[in-house]
């Protein structure tokens, strides 16, 4: 059997929508109306200023809700949007996107392997990516971590003018790990 649970709206989180109200649905009785040439119009009805947006053949858009009177402008709500779709993604197009590579090594690696290894390693940093570097010790190899370490200092001073070592060596259970950040290239 459900049972019915009485809430408080006065304790429960108020959520503020980040959509914006545009014409009917801003439901103040007045706002302070922003002309559509960026000009201040003045405290006005809703009513009113919804009637001057559609003479205008545009959108009566509420910009600042918090305000006393909210704010409202007379707008292309339309091309709007488009502006701020427009900003969003130039936005997210100036972002960094870093992205972390591994290249996994053996401590008894030979010598081709390590040189194919170590082409991707550079191949991922001249990209522009992190590499993490990775030696896997099984059984006995456990018991000289020694080599491990010996073969990313090695590795790091053969990568030096492609990368620098972000993260030195060091020891997570069965794995030794380095990561290795592209050489940032100075502005001339």
């Amino acid at each position: 059997m459900a049972r019915y649970v009485s809430r408080n709206p006065l304790l429960e989180e108020s959520h503020i929508s980040a959509e914006v109200r545009i014409n009917e649905r801003i439901r103040v009785p007045e706002v302070r109306l922003v002309g559509p040439g960026g000009e201040q119009v003045g405290i006005v009805r809703t009513d009113d200023a919804r009637k001057l947006a559609y003479d205008a053949d545009l959108d009566l858009v509420e910009v600042a809700p918090e305000a006393k009177p909210p704010v409202a402008k007379i707008m292309d709500y339309g091309k709007f949007k488009y502006e701020q779709d427009q900003k969003a993604r130039e936005s997210r197009k100036n972002q960094q996107q870093t992205v972390v590579k591994e290249q996994k090594f053996r401590p008894k690696i030979d010598k081709h392997d390590y040189e194919t290894k170590k082409g991707n390693v550079i191949r991922f940093l001249e990209k522009g990516s992190k590499v993490k570097v990775t030696i896997m010790f099984r059984g006995r190899e456990q018991s000289r971590p020694e080599l491990g370490y010996r073969l990313l200092e090695r590795l790091a001073e053969e990568v030096a003018e492609y990368g620098v070592v972000e993260t030195r060596a060091k020891q997570d259970g069965r794995n030794m790990t380095m990561v290795l950040g592209p050489v940032r290239k100075g502005k001339k």
